[in-house]
């Protein structure tokens, strides 16, 4: 039995956790290329269990499940050529979530969280004008994300790895939550790096939607890879 505290700076809605983080320290815990499924909103600054029960990792609060983690990876799915850092920095400009944003204060995408707090990454369309599809925008690491080598922690890549697939099939900010998260980590990206992240749509089902995203180094090369799933709530 293992514990896991998410400590408030990461949270994603002002009362929970960022689902991409909070996959990203389950996945660590799993030692295994892992799909994380979350099944609940996960506390913060709360005392959660992890154990193993039939080859999944279990996350409970009590005797509530937060989450469990499965193998699995993110089979033949392929990212797209990476933009230009200038082009993503571009995208970022057209950035939805700077008007309105259903968790603005998210770990990963809210722009209220300051440099240094936040990832603050923020997707915008690739082009002008462009409802659904690739998002892409830039990310430089600051030295809070350092693992204790000079590069990003690996919950840190996985929760960079989240939001923007959000943004990609929900460009009009509409209310989602992550159910699954798998990720690919190539490369830990440095600390202070010049990244872009894209994230594009996969399918939609109903309140169903799929999505990719992934995290490019200063020379183009694929750091990470995931894929996710997002849910809209009933009535949402």
């Amino acid at each position: 039995m293992q514990p896991l505290i998410i400590a408030r700076r990461f949270r994603g809605p002002t009362t929970s956790a960022n689902g991409g983080y909070t996959c990203g320290r389950i996945a660590a815990l799993a030692h295994d290329s892992v799909t994380v499924r979350l099944l609940a909103p996960p506390p913060l600054d709360t005392e959660l269990l992890a154990e193993t029960h039939d080859g999944r990792l279990e996350v409970r609060h009590g005797a509530e499940r937060i989450a469990e983690a499965r193998r699995g990876d993110v089979g033949a799915l392929e990212a797209p050529p990476p933009p230009t850092y200038a082009e993503a920095v571009a995208a970022a400009s057209r950035y939805t979530g700077f008007a309105t944003h259903p968790a603005a204060e998210c770990f990963v995408c809210g722009p209220r969280r300051e440099p240094g707090d936040g990832l603050r990454i923020f997707c915008g369309p690739v082009e002008p004008g462009e409802k659904l599809g690739a998002v892409a925008g830039p990310w430089v690491p600051d030295a809070t994300l350092d693992g204790g080598d000079g590069c990003v922690a690996f919950e840190h890549v996985w929760a960079a790895l989240d939001c923007p697939g959000f943004h990609a099939v929900a460009p009009d900010m509409r209310l989602m939550l992550l159910g699954e998260l798998t990720a690919r980590v190539e490369r830990r990206v440095r600390i202070g790096e010049r990244c872009t992240i894209v994230g594009w749509k996969i399918a939609s089902s109903g309140r169903k939607h799929e999505a990719g995203t992934a995290l490019y180094g200063a020379d183009g090369d694929l750091c990470g890879i995931a894929r996710a799933i997002w849910i809209e709530p009933r009535g949402g």
